[in-house]
This record gives C-alpha cells, structure tokens and sequence, in this order.
C-alpha cells in the first residue's frame, strides 16, 4: 500500500539532552513535496529530523514516517525505516578511504543488497541521476565539494526512499554550487519523493519557492514565503 502522507506528527514533544525545544509538534508532509526547516540555531531543527530518522526516540504523541510508527520503535526496525530515509548530511560523512563507488556498496550491503549485478545497475543509475556518472572511481579527496554532496545525495538514493531528510546541504557550498544541488534536490521530490530540508540559507527561498516550516518560540509553525525575507536565523 503507497502512503501519500510521508511524514506526520502530531503533538510530539522534541527534547535536546533532556531539554524540551519544541512542543506539540504537528505537520506533515506529503508525497511529491519539497519543504524548508528553518530557525535559529539550538531551535530544535537538528532534533526534529533525528526523532524522524529515529536517532533520538519519540516520547510523546503520534508519529508516522513512510508508514512506520515510530512511538515505541524497536532497535531492530530502525534499519527498515531508514531504508525509506535517505539522509544528506552538510558534512558528508563520506567514507574517505573508499572510492566513491564503494562508498555507495557498503551502503547497500548494510542494508541488505546482495545481487551484485543488481547493486551494480544500481550504483550507476544513481550516480547518473546525480550527474557523476564517470566518477565512480574516484575518491572523495578528487572530488569539489559539490561533487562530494551529489555523492551524499546519491548514497541516499540507493534504497529508492519515501523521503529524503537534509540537514543544511548547502551549508559548506558556494552560491552557484548550491544552485546546482537544490535543482537537484527539486527533481528528487518531483519523482515522488518527499523532501525536508533544514537550512539558513533563505536566498534560497525566492529562486525555488517550497513550503517552510519554522521553529521559534519553542514551537514549528508554517510560514508564508513572504514572511522569511528578513532572515532571523
């Protein structure tokens, strides 16, 4: 059965180290959709993604991610709702003794992959879908930064997930490379995929319009795109 509605909570606290910084959380994100998470640092944007990859637990409330509850979530279902997560990090997290092709194997093989020409038909068609077809062989160190993160976003890819979670992708890049990464970013949620997508930069808003969700005041509230002009983060 395909869920429509990727991402939803309702009325779930956020904690950071035992202290509350959201309350009542209550949104949800469909299928198809890109949205922004923004908010001063400390806000609880971080927080809020790791309760939804289940990296920290959910105390209260309800939550649903790619139709998997995570109230009560047991440590032997984690992996099967990251495999409907992809993850993009700001800081890659590339493994940099590997090739990037082999950066990507390992994360198939973690999950479970074991069809060798499937992981390898695989591995090239999303490599290709990030525009780094022929840079499978090389290492991360090769790489720009830009390519390093289309190689994040490929190795989030490789599972076909329900959503994708990004957490400031943008952040360690130029202006013109984070252009080149939001096109894409765009196109993964127009493939029917949903996109949720923590940043600071909010010159990003005005070029790709998006929903945006905003944590302040100890709460997430949805925004007008007019009211994120001035940023307060």
């Amino acid at each position: 059965m395909a869920f429509d509605t990727i991402i939803e909570l309702k009325d779930v606290p956020v904690y950071q180290k035992n202290i509350l910084v959201l309350s009542d959380v209550s949104f949800s994100v469909e299928r198809g959709q890109f949205c922004y998470l923004i908010g001063r640092t400390g806000s609880g944007k971080s927080s809020l993604l790791k309760i939804l990859y289940a990296d920290l637990p959910m105390v209260d409330g309800f939550g649903r991610v790619a139709g998997t509850d995570l109230m009560g979530i047991r440590d032997r279902e984690i992996p099967f709702l990251r495999r409907k997560i992809g993850i993009v990090f700001q800081d890659f997290q590339l493994l940099n003794d590997r090739t990037v092709n082999d950066n990507l194997l390992f994360v198939m093989r973690a999950t479970g992959w074991r069809d060798k020409i499937a992981m390898e038909e695989r591995m090239v068609d999303v490599l290709e879908k990030v525009g780094l077809g022929t840079k499978g062989f090389k290492m991360p160190h090769e790489l720009s930064g830009g390519e390093q993160q289309r190689v994040v976003i490929a190795r989030a890819l490789i599972n076909d997930p329900d959503v994708i979670l990004a957490d400031e992708p943008t952040g360690n890049l130029d202006p013109e490379t984070s252009e080149g990464i939001m096109e894409l970013m765009f196109d993964i949620s127009t493939s029917g995929r949903a996109v949720l997508m923590a940043t600071h930069d909010y010159s990003l808003f005005q070029k790709f319009p998006a929903r945006i969700f905003k944590c302040e005041g100890g709460r997430l509230m949805e925004m007008e795109p007019e009211t994120t002009k001035t940023p307060e983060a």
